[in-house]
């Protein structure tokens, strides 16, 4: 049950590139909790909070498998955007995979959501997004989460087929020295995707590899 079978999740853990050993990861959407169990497992210092609008989606946590809730496990009933708003400088790692059965919510594209995003990350963390390539919305989302993160955007390429993940770092304090995740970024958003799409496969599934082998 801790396995990452789908493309799109296992691309979603390249985060641990930019941030290796994060102490509070934020999820904004439940899902199956493929992300949650597989975080809570192989990052055994993290702090996980998973942002869950639905009741219903909630109601099915022991149906996958997940585990109670305790120190370092929270699923939260809440609206993520209001929760975010609510929220300057909780996470080291930011993970957006809300969808509703229309697709992609507004709420969670528009500007002032991406500018709660940075204002919830420290300085040097990371947001991770998943959104589809065909989604209508796509286009102005990433231009709004560029302008909101300074440009400091990138991605792999072709790394999980439609879902374009998209990887953002909130700027160091002024005056400090980049941190690894913002050299990263810099060098990412340099392309219009950042390798090809069999290596950029591949790198993920030996990421995931990586992180369960060490807690092995």
């Amino acid at each position: 049950p801790d396995a990452l079978v789908l493309e799109y999740t296992r691309a979603m853990m390249c985060f641990a590139l930019f941030a290796p050993d994060p102490r509070h990861i934020v999820m904004v959407g439940l899902g199956g909790g493929s992300l949650a169990k597989f975080c809570h497992r192989h990052f055994p210092r993290a702090r996980i909070t998973v942002l869950e609008i639905r009741d219903d989606v909630i109601a099915l946590r022991d149906q996958f498998c997940l585990p109670p809730d305790d120190a370092r496990l929270r699923i939260l009933h809440c609206d993520a955007a209001d929760y975010l708003a609510r929220m300057p400088g909780c996470c080291d790692v930011l993970m957006v995979d809300g969808f509703d059965s229309q697709g992609l919510p507004s709420t969670l594209t528009d500007g002032a959501f991406y500018a709660a995003c940075r204002r919830a990350l420290h300085p040097g963390g990371v947001l991770v997004a998943n959104i589809f390539t065909y989604d209508p919305q796509y286009a102005g989302a990433l231009q709004r989460l560029r302008a909101a993160f300074d440009g400091r955007l990138g991605w792999f390429a072709r790394i999980a087929g439609n879902n374009r993940i998209l990887f953002a770092v909130r700027p160091s304090q002024p005056g400090a020295a980049p941190g690894r995740a913002e050299r990263l970024l810099v060098r990412m958003a340099s392309s219009e995707g950042r390798g090809f799409g069999w290596s950029n496969r591949l790198l993920a599934r030996l990421l995931v590899t990586w992180l369960a082998w060490r807690r092995a």
